[in-house]
Formats: structure tokens, C-alpha cells, sequence
């Protein structure tokens, strides 16, 4: 299944893309894509339904965020051998964990803001895992098991907040509009070979990152189980996996956005996301 959220920011409803490719309204069966509907038991439901039966989405409708009520927004860094190099640092022993705050999500068309200060503004396409089944202590065997869909993430970083400002990570990732994700929520049984994704973004049109998740360093699956030995997951979660190389601080020299630049990234069978930079107000 393709689960989607569609409205104006804020009162998106849950759809469904129907065989042609057409959203469909679910908001009568289920009150968001969020929290139990995104079990197995609450997936399951959904498969059962007639699509042909329920409501077209208005024509043209805003597509929000493909998960709504999100509870934690974990990422990893530095996952991506290619990335590594170009950034000049370690391979790392186990996974680089760091967070973005939930206020940074926002819909893969909406625009994404460049903060009052910012001077370093960079993009990064990433596979992004939503949980399905909650867990603690995970083993890694069954770690794909507590899996609900995957997504196109855009963690957008602004490197001089990231390492110039006394801080940690955080303060560079979780700016508002720094977290695109969707456009569509993939199921498992639908989702590309997760050793052989496709990721790529364009900056004005130029393909700056064209990569493969065969290049990440820990797979999904050791991911998620750890991150379940430092915190409970639960449903609604997202994972933002890593970027492969092309990012604009591997440039040389580095190169950053600037407000009036468009960004499209995409994820083979995941789908794709179209941005307009601009400054804050």
C-alpha cells in the first residue's frame, strides 16, 4: 500500500493511492495515518478495503507529511561509505545517532525555510523507516518485523548551526521545514529491495547525489535494533537513515542553498518530494 496524507498544513486527512495512482479518502475508516493504524493489526484493516468504493481527494490538494502525530524523529549520520569519505571522517563504529525535532516536519512540496543567520544550507536525501510495532530491545533478526512503511526524508542541515554554535547536531537539523517527509508512506510488500534503493537529489536541475543504500554502513534492520537499546520505539516513529555522497559540504569548494533555488529528490518506488527555497521572514 501507498498511505498518504493530503490538506491544508495542519488538517490533512488520511488517503490511500488506489491502482490508478489516485489518492483516495479514508478519513471515514481511520482518523489519521498515526499511532494504531500504523500496526500490523491496523495495516491489516486497511487491505481489506475497497478502494473503488471511497472518495476521491480533491483535485490538486496539498500532500501533507505521510505520517501524522509523529512522536520521535531519529537520525542517523555518517551511514553512508561514499558520504564518510567525502566528509573526511571515520568510518564509524556503530551507528551516529542525533535527533530532529518533530516541528521540523512538514509536507515534500512545502517550502523548505532558510533560518535568520544561516549561511551554510545544505541537502541530503534519505530512506526513511516508519515504525509499525513498538518495541524495546529489538533483536536484529526481527527488527524489520516492527517496520511499517518507508519514506522519502529531506534532512536539511544548516552546517554552521551543526558544528559552528557550541552545540550538538541538533542545533543544525531541527530547524522548522528541515524535515520533508513522504510524499507516500510504502508497506513492506511494496518497497524496493532495501539493499538496492536509488536515492538521488537535484539542485536546479543538476544531479548533485545519485547513490544506492548498498553503500550504507548499518543496514535497516541493525538500525532499528540500535536505537531499541537506548529508547522504546513506538508506532509513528521515524528513522532518517543517512545520505549518500553529493552533499553540499563535500563540494570543493562546498556549495550551499540560497533562497530561490528548487530542490526535487527522489527514492526508486518511494516516490519524490519538490521544494522552493526561501528566507525567513
Amino acid at each position: 500500500m501507498k498511505l498518504v496524507r493530503f490538506g491544508e498544513k495542519g488538517q490533512e486527512r488520511p488517503g490511500i493511492l488506489d491502482g490508478e495512482g489516485r489518492i483516495r479518502d479514508i478519513s471515514q475508516i481511520v482518523p489519521d495515518i498515526a499511532g494504531d493504524v500504523l500496526t500490523p493489526e491496523g495495516l491489516a484493516a486497511l487491505r481489506g478495503l475497497d478502494l473503488a468504493s471511497l472518495p476521491l481527494a480533491p483535485e490538486g490538494a496539498r500532500i501533507g507529511p505521510c505520517v501524522g502525530g509523529v512522536g520521535k524523529f531519529v537520525c542517523i549520520g555518517l551511514n553512508y561509505r561514499d558520504h564518510a569519505r567525502e566528509s573526511g571522517m571515520a568510518i564509524p563504529s556503530e551507528p551516529v545517532v542525533f535527533n530532529k525535532w518533530t516541528s521540523a516536519i512538514c509536507g515534500p512540496d512545502d517550502d523548505i525555510v532558510k533560518p535568520r543567520g544561516s549561511d551554510r544550507m545544505d541537502w541530503e536525501v534519505e530512506l526513511g523507516v516508519v515504525i509499525g510495532k513498538g518495541g524495546v530491545y529489538i533483536p536484529e533478526a526481527e527488527a524489520l518485523g516492527h517496520v511499517a512503511g518507508y519514506c522519502v526524508v529531506h534532512d536539511v542541515s544548516e552546517r554552521s548551526f551543526q558544528f559552528d554554535r557550541g552545540g550538538t547536531w541538533d542545533k543544525g537539523k531541527g530547524c522548522d521545514t528541515f524535515g520533508p517527509i513522504g510524499p507516500w508512506l510504502v508497506t513492506p510488500d511494496e518497497a524496493p529491495a532495501l539493499d538496492d534503493m536509488r536515492l538521488w537529489l537535484e539542485v536546479d536541475g543538476e544531479r548533485v547525489q545519485d547513490g544506492t543504500t548498498a553503500e550504507m554502513i548499518f543496514p535497516v534492520a541493525a538500525i532499528i535494533s540500535h536505537l531499541s537499546q537506548f529508547m522504546s520505539l513506538q508506532p509513528g516513529d521515524v528513522i532518517s537513515t543517512g545520505t549518500p555522497a553529493g552533499v553540499g559540504l563535500g563540494f570543493d569548494p562546498p556549495r550551499f542553498l540560497s533562497a530561490g533555488q528548487a530542490v526535487r529528490l527522489g527514492i526508486e518506488g518511494l516516490g519524490e518530494q519538490n521544494q522552493r527555497v526561501v528566507a525567513a521572514g
